[in-house]
């Protein structure tokens, strides 16, 4: 897999062309250049750059709504009423 595919994956799971479609673009374009190229001294400077833009672009990233482990400990303990109050009215 390429620098450019794996750069394209992460820009899609941070909705990145959504968020920073300029920023994006540059990304993509880096990725490309670095596979693209042979020279060490291009591919360095380029990555150096490319890793400056995703790091702001993972800043910029919108929050996904993914539960946590207090998220967790609620549910389980909202299960366990639900079951205790069922239990108690004879269910």
């Amino acid at each position: 897999m390429s620098v450019a595919d794996k750069i394209a994956a992460e820009l899609d799971d941070l909705h990145a062309h959504d968020t920073s479609p300029g920023m994006a673009a540059v990304a993509f374009d880096l990725a490309r250049a670095i596979d693209d190229t042979e020279a060490a001294t291009s591919k360095a400077v380029a990555a150096d750059k490319l890793r400056s833009i995703m790091s702001d672009l993972r800043k910029l990233a919108p929050v996904e709504a993914k539960g946590d482990a207090v998220d967790d400990i609620a549910e389980q303990r909202k299960k366990r009423r639900a079951a205790a109050r069922d239990q108690a009215a004879g269910g």
